[in-house]
């Protein structure tokens, strides 16, 4: 007997969100932040709707607390591209990342505008590490 989930088993494809820990980000490194709080919100408020993944380092630690948003397949249809995030700090940017990827996220959703004080351009070696 196949173990293989059929195509109506499967989930549908969502959203990923990653979340650099380790290195800077969640440390003590960045004071006054509740990182496991930020952690928690994340995956209470997206663990069904999207997949969030934490690793260990993603190199771009002048900008921790670290966030990258990857498109669901749709919204890499519709144009989205990953959105990186830096300085990700307090409990309202953390919400409202969520509150943009409940709505669909890059490619699907339009980018709060607050977002765009967090966007960043890693360099194209720390991103194809990330969004392949």
């Amino acid at each position: 007997m196949s173990r293989r989930k059929t195509p109506a088993a499967q989930a549908a494809p969502r959203c990923t969100v990653t979340v650099c820990r380790g290195c800077c980000c969640g440390t003590a490194k960045i004071p006054g932040v509740d990182h496991a709080a930020q952690l928690a919100t994340l995956k209470a408020d997206l663990g069904s709707i999207a997949q969030v993944r934490v690793v260990n380092c993603l190199d771009a630690c002048e900008q921790g607390n670290v966030i990258v948003v990857q498109p669901s397949p749709q919204g890499r249809a519709a144009g989205g591209r990953p959105v990186w995030l830096g300085l990700v700090n307090d409990p309202d940017a953390t919400a409202d990342i969520a509150t943009w990827v409940r709505q669909g996220g890059p490619g699907l959703a339009e980018t709060p505008d607050i977002l765009d004080l967090y966007e960043f351009s890693p360099s194209r070696r720390i991103r194809r590490a990330v969004e392949d």
